[in-house]
């Protein structure tokens, strides 16, 4: 299971609708952030969440918009007594960043924060890998993927008249046969393939190849559409996208749903007019609001 909150959806300005970009995602196992700007934990609050649940916080780039919840975030983590450790990630030159950041603030971890700077597959768990490629903006910058470990399902059908306890049954769903009074019983005759699901993280970057390829078959592609295509060259000033580059990301990298997000305050009463173009051109298109789930099971 892997659940998308959208907590902030404006791009550099926020409006009064729409906070700055942050993005949680839970899974079974755990719950992390991508990118903590202004407001987010407010933002939380106003879900339910408990902030002690996030382990980890996945930067994108160190811009204002991306990060200026992320000392406040700490700070609460402080007050809350967390004990368990935190870890932040992000692109070259992050724990300078950081280090200098909480400085500032006279910021004192009392739990065991960990920084690291990252590329390519950087955590691994039983149930799901998170990789990472440098993007090309006016900071260094990252993308981000989620890719869920393929798993066997168990036919419950199958199953009825087997003659061992049902905690064996664990090693189907690993893949491996179950040895029981010199029988054999193969995986493969109790159980279906589940692929895992892929969500992809694009958010401020220009458009380059590198892109498709490394979002490439996602079965969610959160992509930042911070300007139409009217606003093209504007785009390519600030290394940002439009619309229609995502849209053609998507297309490209054989992506099966797109949520447009980090949108810029100026079409703040735009929003159908918008998505009903996207949609035009891609029809699993969507344009994401603040508090908008994703439920992926």
């Amino acid at each position: 299971m892997i659940k998308i909150v959208f907590l902030g959806t404006s791009s550099q300005i926020p409006t009064k609708s729409r906070n700055h970009t942050s993005i949680l995602v839970e899974t079974n196992q755990d719950s992390f952030l991508v990118d903590c700007g202004e407001g987010t934990q407010r933002q939380l609050k106003k879900i339910n969440f408990n902030v002690n649940r996030i382990s980890k916080i996945l930067i994108t780039h160190w811009h204002g918009d991306h990060t200026l919840g992320l000392v406040g975030l700490l700070e609460t983590l402080n007050f809350n007594e967390r004990k368990k450790d935190l870890t932040i990630y992000g692109p070259k030159g992050i724990k300078n960043f950081i280090f200098s950041f909480l400085k500032t603030f006279y910021f004192k971890s009392e739990f065991n924060l960990k920084i690291e700077e990252i590329g390519g597959k950087f955590f691994e768990n039983e149930e799901y890998f998170l990789s990472a490629k440098a993007m090309i903006h006016s900071a260094p910058c990252n993308s981000y993927f989620i890719q869920e470990k393929d798993k066997f399902k168990i036919d419950k059908t199958k199953i009825k008249n087997l003659p061992f306890k049902e905690e064996l049954l664990k090693n189907f769903k690993e893949g491996k046969n179950i040895k029981f009074k010199n029988k054999t019983y193969s995986y493969k005759d109790y159980t279906s393939l589940e692929k895992g699901k892929k969500i992809s993280f694009v958010l401020d970057t220009s458009f380059n190849k590198k892109i498709i390829s490394f979002v490439k078959n996602s079965d969610i592609l959160i992509c930042e559409s911070t300007f139409d295509n009217s606003l093209k060259e504007k785009a390519k000033e600030y290394l940002h996208l439009t619309i229609d580059d995502a849209l053609n990301i998507a297309k490209k990298s054989n992506s099966k749903r797109l949520y447009l997000t980090h949108i810029s305050q100026r079409y703040e009463k735009d929003f159908d007019i918008l998505e009903d173009y996207a949609k035009k051109n891609f029809k699993e298109t969507f344009l994401a609001k603040d508090f908008d789930e994703i439920l992926l099971k």
